[in-house]
């Protein structure tokens, strides 16, 4: 058979097989018959070393005119086959806006989180500046400035987390108050909060190597340990209820003097005693002080014009007192089982 009348009989054949098309998978199909490998197009120069120069040319010449026909008729069909499929697709899967929409679970704040909105909240409604301090700090800053000598057993490294000599995991966010201390240069009044995570060597129910913790600090003139009191009294009731009440206990701290630890009613019992409070009635959850005069002269502060108090408090344990939690490794865990509890009553305040 001739080139000529080869080529038309592959154009015919293909004209018919394309109306047999009905999806861009079969038109793959079609390109694999006429222009793979073992192709009707590609049988075309199967013989073309037994033909004479002069009709490999024309052969050639042929050859190349049937494919680039038959490549771009099969690409033509198959980028129509394309757009009507995604045509379908699109119409399968239109959305209708105007329809009711599902209603989507929210998730809840952590309690950890709630306890920090809550402590933020009330000390600047009181003109209180919230300070951020870095957890990774100097010795100076974490000790030495705050009146914790060479020594003291708050230094060992079987509390504390050392990096090196000079810096360490915080163990205290009471390093900021030294930080601020430093960079207030005009030697003003300074009323701050610095919660964060600190650092220890502890792990069990009620304790844990890293937790939060809130400092303050008030430097003013003619500060008291009156007014601590009125302060801790507040933030208590704030925290656990207007019927909490506070008591102090004479303590010892190296950068507060006088110190005090400041103990609360048991929110479980009410102060009548139970095993929560060990039948006591109280709960110790900070300690406190009017601020050391070292601490105000390594500060740049005079002891003669100046005085202030700090307090420092556990953020993890005001979160189990409130939430009623058993064991602190439940703030770190994130249980759902735990977590879903505070999405409840998240719910449960919404249908009130």
């Amino acid at each position: 058979m001739e080139t000529q009348e080869k080529k038309r009989v592959i154009i015919e054949s293909l004209e018919k097989d394309m109306k047999e098309v009905h999806s861009s998978r079969e038109c793959q199909d079609l390109k694999v018959k006429y222009l793979g490998k073992k192709g009707l197009v590609t049988e075309l120069t199967a013989n073309m070393k037994d033909l004479s120069n002069e009709e490999r040319k024309e052969v050639g010449q042929i050859s190349n005119e049937v494919k680039n026909e038959v490549t771009e008729k099969i690409t033509q069909l198959e980028n129509h086959w394309k757009e009507e499929e995604l045509n379908q697709k699109l119409e399968k899967e239109r959305l209708d806006l105007s329809l009711p929409s599902k209603k989507f679970k929210r998730g809840s704040l952590h309690p950890f989180q709630r306890i920090i909105d809550d402590v933020e909240d009330f000390f600047v409604s009181m003109g209180y500046d919230v300070i951020d301090g870095p957890e990774l700090e100097t010795d100076e800053n974490c000790f030495q400035r705050l009146n914790v000598p060479i020594g003291h057993p708050a230094r060992d490294t079987q509390d504390t987390f050392y990096i090196d000599a000079e810096y360490l995991l915080r163990t205290q966010t009471s390093s900021t108050q030294a930080r601020v201390m430093q960079a207030n240069t005009e030697k003003t009044p300074i009323r701050m909060i610095c919660p964060g995570k600190v650092y220890r060597r502890d792990d069990d129910a009620t304790h844990s190597h890293q937790f939060g913790q809130v400092e303050g600090l008030v430097i003013d003139q003619n500060i008291s340990l009156a007014d601590l009191k009125g302060t801790l009294e507040l933030f208590a009731k704030k925290m656990l209820g207007e019927d909490t009440k506070v008591r102090f206990r004479p303590s010892f701290f190296p950068f507060t003097e006088p110190s005090v630890e400041v103990d609360v009613t048991c929110f479980k019992c009410g102060g009548k005693g139970c095993p929560l409070c060990k039948q006591t009635g109280w709960i110790e959850v900070l300690g406190a002080g009017v601020v050391h005069p070292n601490v105000l002269r390594m500060g740049g502060y005079d002891p003669e014009v100046w005085t202030g108090f700090a307090f420092g408090t556990g953020l993890d344990r005001f979160a189990m007192f409130r939430y009623e939690i058993p064991d602190i490794r439940y703030l770190y865990t994130n249980d759902i089982r735990f977590l879903e509890q505070f999405d409840r009553k998240d719910e449960e305040n919404e249908i009130k």
